[in-house]
Formats: structure tokens, C-alpha cells, sequence
């Protein structure tokens, strides 16, 4: 068995999900790593991890009829195989969590409980922890249509059931109008998390020209919000890096981030706020060190499908690739990137098209990648500048350096990858399409 098989037998055969930390055990001691090593890499108490796993062994044991320890965990499952039935039992089970669940077009966070969502349980459990701490900041990095807005619903979820209130602002909502003035801004951002958490926004009790925007910000902030809510408020900052456009109000608002992460630590109010940041780039306007938010708090990246996540989503979907190169025929083409491992399995699983069809018209007018390709040529009419450097990165075999502000929005894309300042496609599909294509 494979360790994604035992997983899946464990949840079918106990009936439950595991728990992230659960899952984080099993896969790490599967590696070979020692209890030490994963309480140092998930920030757990060793004798804690120690004693959930020794439940895990023991329902693993009576799971498999044959006693289970760390020491022989690997060695003993790996060399046996799924008996017909529990085959059946883990198929028939996705089955029904299939059934339960309309097929989901990809584009939107994949809602809360959806079997087409796959989980990130290190990454989870982090986050989960991050969040339940006074005062803590958490930032999520990720190109777009990585899984970002997913994994959020998931922690504010979290957040939610730990007795937090919770409110989720996208920058992307804000006009430009709005962040063209760093007055007309705060306010924007103060007036928004009273509507969210269903207070009078009462701006004017609070905003004091005298001492500026900034400061009245923050007083409405502490005795206004905090004040008023009984339970730590989990504040999600989506899309920050649409204010990087805006250099001033990014020069005057991120610092004003950190120094609620640094009040948290003695001011009793401030440590209900725990903050949460979701952003594509890295930011390349000069902030001192100690006013950036983005050298505090726990920095999170997500990570593209391994193959192991692609056969378990397209059984999800009703494909049975477990005998069969068509996972690593796939990741081939789009290099495992979510979106668009999701959105062929959506329409192999709508029997509209073979594979092979698939492959052969991707990276083409008539594939079904053709919109969210067609969408990077809105960006390059209006930043050139990354066209001729994509054109560089395209014709190169080995990888190219390129300026770190233009590599930096080609990454926030989802374009390249950079890898010893060198930077190569994100997958073959990118490849294909823009050789095929004058796009400058």
C-alpha cells in the first residue's frame, strides 16, 4: 500500500476524518522521520505527538489485524496490498462523498467539506495554530488560482469554530479613487470591517484630523472594534499586493500592520487581532526592516499537486488512473498546477472529451485552457515589459535572469518558477501556447 491508500483506509475504515496532526504523523514517520524532527518542523510538543501517535498505531493495528508500531509502520503496510474488498469499501466511499456533491466548475474556493478539495495538512496545521495566537500575523503567498481564498475558508473557518469573529476584506473590491488617498483609504478599510462585523461605523466619533489618518485608524481600531466585540477578531487582508500599485498608500499602510503586531505585545486589546495576509509577489517598495510587515508573524507558500494529490482528486471525480500513466501525462502538460489539474478533470469527468483530446488542444484557441490563457494577453498589452521577458524565458532551454520586479510579477502569474535567480516556465503548457504565439 501507498501512504495516501493507508489514509484513505484509516477514514474509511474508522469512519472520521483525520485530523490534520494525525495525518502530519502518519505521512512523516512514513519518511522516516523521528518524533523530534516532526515536532520541530510542526511546532508540536513531542510527548504530545508521542501519544497521539501511539492511538494511531493502535487503531492501525486493529484496522490491518497485525500489531502496528513507528518501527514497523512503513515496513509492514507497504508490502501488502489492498484486499478486493477494501478497494471496494475506499471506491465506494468516494463514491458517496462524490454523489453528495455536485461536480464544482474550478474558478471559486472550493467550499468547506468538498470532497475536490485536497488538503495541505502541515500547511493546515500551521495555520491553524498561527491563528489561535494573541497578536499573530499570518501570510499566505501563492501565484493566482493556487488554492489561496481555499485555504483561507478553511482557517477562517477554524477561526470561527475557536469562538473568533472573523472578516475577510479583498483589496481588490477597493476603487481606485479609494486607494489614491490614504485618508479615503483607512476610512474605506475601518467602514468595511464595522459592515462585516455588523457595528455603526461610526468614523467620525473617532477620526481626528489633528492627529491624522493613521492614528485615528488605529484608535478606531482598539477602542472602537476590539472594544466592542467580546472575542479575538481575525482580520484576512486578501489581495494585498494590489496595493502595491500604490507605493504611497503601501508606504503608510503596511508599516501601520506591523506596529498593531508589536502593540499586541503590550496592549491588552490588540492582542484580539490576529491578522491574516494573502498576496501573489513579493513587495519591492522600500520598507525598513522594521516596519515591513513580511519579516514577521508565520510565512506560508502553497505548493503545486504532487502526483499522489492528482490520482487521489481524479478518483474524486470518478477516474480511475491508479494503473495508468494519464496522472503523469497530465502533470506533464500543466506541471501540477491546481486550476488546472481541476479543470481537465472536470471535463474528462464530464465525458466530454478523451485525454489525449485534452493534451492535443490545450495549449490551442479550441482547448479548454483557452480563456485563462487568453486573460495573461490583458496584462501584457498593459505591461509590455513582461511580454518581453516571458519572450526571453520561452525561447531559453536552461532559464534565464531576469530584472527581480518583472521575475517577481511573471511568479505572481503563475508563469515561472525561479530557482538560483534563473527562471524557467511553471509548466509545458505555457511553453507550447506562447511559442505558438507573436505576443509581443
Amino acid at each position: 500500500m501507498t501512504i495516501d491508500e493507508v489514509l484513505q483506509l484509516t477514514r474509511v475504515r474508522s469512519q472520521k476524518d483525520l485530523y490534520p496532526v494525525q495525518e502530519i504523523i502518519l505521512r512523516q514517520v512514513w519518511e522516516g522521520k523521528t518524533y523530534t524532527s516532526i515536532a520541530s518542523t510542526s511546532h508540536y510538543g513531542e510527548h504530545y505527538l508521542r501519544n497521539l501517535a501511539s492511538s494511531l498505531w493502535q487503531t492501525l493495528s486493529e484496522i490491518l489485524q497485525t500489531p502496528i508500531s513507528k518501527s514497523n509502520f512503513r515496513s509492514s503496510v507497504e508490502s501488502r496490498s489492498l484486499t478486493p474488498e477494501e478497494r471496494e469499501l475506499i471506491e465506494e466511499f468516494t463514491r458517496s462523498q462524490c454523489l453528495a456533491t455536485p461536480l464544482e466548475y474550478p474558478g471559486s474556493p472550493v467550499p468547506i467539506g468538498s470532497p475536490f478539495y485536497i488538503h495541505h495538512p502541515l500547511i493546515e496545521e500551521l495555520a491553524y495554530r498561527e491563528v489561535a495566537k494573541p497578536g499573530s500575523v499570518l501570510r499566505i503567498k501563492a501565484p493566482r488560482k493556487m488554492g489561496k481564498s481555499s485555504l483561507l475558508l478553511r482557517i477562517l473557518d477554524r477561526a470561527n469554530s475557536l469562538g473568533c469573529r472573523t472578516v475577510s476584506l479583498d483589496f481588490q473590491q477597493a476603487e481606485e479613487a479609494v486607494l489614491d488617498n490614504l485618508d479615503k483609504f483607512l476610512r474605506w478599510f475601518c467602514a468595511n470591517i464595522s459592515r462585516h462585523l455588523e457595528l455603526p461605523p461610526l468614523l467620525e466619533d473617532y477620526w481626528d484630523e489633528d492627529m491624522g489618518s493613521k492614528v485615528s485608524c488605529a484608535i478606531y481600531l482598539q477602542q472602537y472594534i476590539l472594544d466592542k466585540i467580546n472575542s479575538p477578531l481575525v482580520l484576512a487582508l486578501n489581495e494585498v499586493n494590489r496595493i502595491f500599485e500604490y507605493p504611497k498608500i503601501a508606504r503608510e499602510f503596511l508599516p501601520l500592520l506591523r506596529s498593531w503586531h508589536e502593540e499586541a505585545k503590550r496592549i491588552k486589546t490588540m492582542e484580539k487581532l490576529r491578522v491574516i495576509v494573502l498576496h501573489s509577489t513579493e513587495i519591492y517598495i522600500p520598507l525598513k526592516l522594521t516596519e515591513s510587515p513580511f519579516n514577521v508573524g508565520l510565512p506560508l507558500q502553497l505548493p503545486y499537486f504532487t502526483e499522489e494529490q492528482i490520482l487521489a482528486l481524479a478518483q474524486r471525480h470518478g477516474l480511475d488512473w491508479t494503473d495508468s500513466p494519464d496522472a503523469d501525462r497530465l502533470m506533464a502538460m500543466v506541471g501540477g498546477h491546481p486550476y488546472l489539474v481541476r479543470l481537465a478533470l472536470y471535463h474528462l469527468c464530464q465525458n466530454s472529451l478523451t485525454l489525449d483530446r485534452l493534451l492535443q488542444e490545450a495549449p490551442t484557441i479550441a482547448g479548454i485552457y483557452k480563456d485563462y490563457l487568453r486573460s495573461f494577453w490583458v496584462t501584457f498589452q498593459e505591461y509590455p515589459e513582461l511580454a518581453v521577458a516571458l519572450k526571453q524565458v520561452v525561447k531559453s532551454e536552461r532559464g534565464v535572469e531576469l530584472d527581480p520586479i518583472v521575475a517577481s510579477k511573471l511568479v505572481s502569474m503563475g508563469l515561472i518558477h525561479i530557482d538560483n535567480n534563473r527562471c524557467t516556465l511553471s509548466c509545458e503548457l505555457y511553453r507550447l501556447y506562447f511559442a505558438s504565439h507573436n505576443f509581443i
